[in-house]
C-alpha cells in the first residue's frame, strides 16, 4: 500500500458531531448519524437523540462510553484488490475481506466507495470519513479508469453514444467514455472511463450492449 497526506483545515471552532465523529476516523459521517440516533453517543457526558448538534474542541464526545480519538492527520491509501475479496470490514458470509489482507500496523481505515468481489484493482481507503464523503460524490468529480474484457463482437457506434449518458432499468446513468483497445475472435478489451461510480455500473452498461463482462480492473 502506498500513502498520500492531506493538510485539511483543522481550524473550525464548532462543526456538526457526525462531522466530528467522521473526521477522527471511527465511521462514515452516515454512519455516525446513525449511531447517534442508536444513542450510543454522548456529549459531555449526555447522550444526544439528533445528529443536528455543532460542537467545539472543548466538548468531551464518546461513542459506547470510549472517548472519541484525537484526530489524526488526513491520509489517503492506495490499496490493490484481488479479486474474490470482499470490500467491507464484516462479511454475513464468512469471506475473506479486504481489511483481513491489511497490515496490522495502519490505522482504521474507510474505503472510498467500493469494488465488487468479482472485481479487482486500485481501491482508495482514508482514516478521514469526511474526505472519503467528498471522494465519494459525484460532484467532486473525479474519474474513474478501468479495463475491462467483455464476450462478444463489440460495436464501436454503440460504445461511442455512451458519452451521452444512457438508461437501463430506470437508472440514469451519467456520460460514460468507452473505447475499443483489442478486438479477438470471442472477446474484446475495453478502457472505460466513469465519473459517477453507481453500484455495478459498467457491469451493467456492458449487459445493456449485449456484453457479459469476464474481468474488471480498476486502473487509476
Amino acid at each position: 500500500m502506498t500513502q498520500q497526506n492531506f493538510a485539511l483545515n483543522q481550524t473550525v471552532d464548532t462543526e456538526r458531531i457526525a462531522k466530528r465523529i467522521a473526521r477522527a476516523g471511527i465511521c462514515s459521517r452516515r454512519e455516525a448519524e446513525s449511531r447517534i440516533l442508536d444513542g450510543r453517543v454522548k456529549v459531555n457526558g449526555e447522550t444526544i437523540a439528533s445528529p443536528a448538534l455543532n460542537v467545539n474542541r472543548k466538548d468531551k464526545i464518546t461513542i459506547d462510553d470510549k472517548p472519541l480519538p484525537a484526530r489524526a492527520p488526513a491520509g489517503l491509501w492506495r490499496y490493490y484488490k484481488s479479486r474474490g475479496l470482499v470490500v467491507s470490514d464484516r462479511d454475513e458470509k464468512n469471506r475473506e475481506t479486504i481489511f483481513d489482507r491489511l497490515p496490522k500496523n495502519l490505522p482504521r481505515l474507510i474505503t472510498v466507495g467500493r469494488l465488487d468481489l468479482d472485481s479487482e484493482g486500485l481501491l482508495l481507503m482514508t482514516n478521514d470519513g469526511d474526505l472519503a464523503r467528498h471522494l465519494e460524490l459525484p460532484s467532486t468529480g473525479w474519474s474513474r479508469k478501468y479495463r475491462i474484457r467483455v464476450q462478444g463482437q463489440v460495436d464501436q457506434a454503440k460504445l461511442a453514444a455512451l458519452a451521452n449518458g444512457v438508461t437501463v432499468d430506470g437508472i440514469r446513468y451519467g456520460q460514460v467514455i468507452a473505447k475499443l483497445d483489442r478486438q479477438m475472435a470471442s472477446n474484446a478489451w475495453l478502457t472505460v472511463v466513469i465519473r459517477e461510480g453507481k453500484n455495478r455500473e459498467i457491469r451493467r452498461i456492458m449487459d445493456y450492449l449485449g456484453h457479459k463482462v469476464s474481468r474488471l480492473i480498476r486502473i487509476s
